[in-house]
């Protein structure tokens, strides 16, 4: 008897979608497909593959008022702000494609009467592209897109949480004319994801979710010589210098802490402010965190939603009351967001004061509407504390000085270091971590690196020397 994925939306409990779980003989024939579907692909044109991208962005495009409802309702972000993750995700395709030929162009190394020598890049095979459920069409862009234009084919298997989007994406890329095996949906167990990843038709394997899925992935592949590409957690800090612009700074920064009620990888976890600057920082920060609307997310007044999953809601207030009572001040009264309750997908937003790096809350990613500020002296203080994580996504510093900030920039261990911006990812620049944060790169011409194999060619011509 087949079994079912039910998806419920955290709004409200109810039912959003169901779809069949693939068992063993789905994944046998998932694979297959992908194997032969490549062997075609991988023999077309770079403009070939162009085009029928073009066409899978128009088709995204065009439904992209009943795909936002239908993910706000999957994972709860409200709907003001889904349309553009949708948007967002199409241009960045479209960046892709303009990088293409520079990221998967030979690399000319001598052409000369004697000899030919070239280095070609060459799609790797079936790519197995696991995302995760909190941007999950960017998540899922980032690695489809840019797998099926190195002419691999592309197995995606999406979060439980927000499974209709791969559904989504399979119906676009359906329209466009994809050929039958080059792209591949499956809905399955863990135990099937880990037995798709040791099958020796799986090429290599994108995923992007927490640091334990991360080892699970690196154990079901330790048998194989592929690579696999791991984007894991977070804890990205901000540091405030005292010559900063104060107020867009502060904006920016409470925006980077609750966007998407801060379930994101690179949102803002904690800040350092130098001392001069950090009372009225704070009270300036309370303020504008005081004028979210914790709501229905179907409402377009709703400024913050709901968290995807109740267990991570209820870690994020135990996470609160943890560093209360060892110390930390709470600065918002919960009594302002009356949906926030224990057992809930609601979570009030949370700043705190009097935090030190004794407190997990500074130091385990917390992936929730909670960040931590606290006042530093001078830029080596915040650069020891900045550094002072098994992470290292991105981190940003405050600043008009922009000599200061490369100069912190090369010193703090990270993957993308921001001047007077946070949370936010360039399709043009290499999507990389440090430490515990994975490994692997993501988008940028040097995002075709992962998903191709260079191979080297070396010929030499009649009457060519030694």
């Amino acid at each position: 008897m087949s079994q079912t994925l039910t998806i419920k939306s955290p709004i409200d409990g109810r039912v959003v979608g169901e779809l069949p779980l693939a068992d063993e003989a789905g994944i046998e024939a998932t694979l297959q497909k992908a194997r032969e579907g490549f062997r075609a692909w991988k023999e077309t044109s770079l403009e070939e593959r162009l085009a029928l991208c073009g066409r899978f962005i128009d088709a995204l495009m065009a439904d992209q008022a009943a795909s936002a409802d239908e993910l706000t309702r999957q994972m709860g972000r409200p709907i003001r702000y889904t349309p553009k993750e949708i948007a967002t995700a199409a241009d960045r395709a479209r960046t892709m494609m303009d990088l293409a030929p520079a990221g998967l162009a030979d690399v000319e190394v001598e052409q000369s009467a004697a000899w030919g020598k070239y280095i070609r890049r060459e799609p790797v095979g079936p790519v197995l592209v696991v995302p995760a459920w909190n941007y999950p069409y960017l998540i899922a862009v980032n690695s489809v897109v840019p797998a099926l234009l190195a002419g691999n084919s592309v197995i995606l298997k999406h979060s439980s949480q927000t499974a209709l989007v791969a559904e989504r994406i399979a119906a676009a890329l359906d329209k466009a004319g994809l050929p039958a095996g080059v792209h591949n949906v499956v809905h399955t167990s863990h135990a099937l994801t880990e037995k798709m990843v040791g099958d020796d038709r799986v090429a290599f394997v994108a995923f992007t979710g927490s640091v334990k899925g991360g080892h699970e992935m690196v154990r079901a592949a330790k048998d194989r010589f592929i690579g696999c590409g791991l984007e894991l957690g977070g804890k990205d800090p901000a540091y405030v210098r005292e010559d900063c612009a104060f107020d867009f700074t502060v904006e920016n920064l409470v925006d980077g802490s609750f966007f998407n009620s801060g379930q994101s990888c690179c949102g803002i976890e904690r800040i350092y402010v130098h001392r001069s600057l950090y009372d009225r920082f704070v009270e300036k920060f309370v303020a504008l965190t005081n004028d979210y609307t914790l709501g229905d997310p179907l409402d377009e007044q709703t400024t913050l939603g709901p968290m995807a999953k109740q267990g991570q809601a209820e870690y994020v207030r135990d996470e609160i009351k943890k560093a209360v009572a060892a110390g930390a001040t709470a600065h918002v009264d919960e009594k302002k967001f009356p949906l926030a309750q224990s057992g809930s997908h609601y979570c009030a937003p949370q700043v705190l004061t009097g935090v030190d790096h004794s407190m997990s809350v500074m130091t385990e990613e917390t992936f929730g509407p909670v960040v931590g500020i606290m006042p530093v002296n001078d830029d080596d203080e915040a650069v020891r504390l900045m550094n002072d994580s098994v992470y290292g996504l991105t981190a940003s510093v405050w600043t008009e000085d922009a000599d200061a900030a490369v100069a912190i920039g090369n010193r703090v261990e990270t993957g993308t270091f921001f001047q007077n911006r946070c949370d936010y990812l360039d399709p043009a620049l290499a999507w990389v971590g440090v430490k515990d944060t994975g490994r692997g790169c993501t988008l940028s011409r040097l995002g075709y690196e992962q998903l191709t194999r260079p191979k080297s060619y070396h010929l030499r011509k009649q009457g060519a020397g030694s």
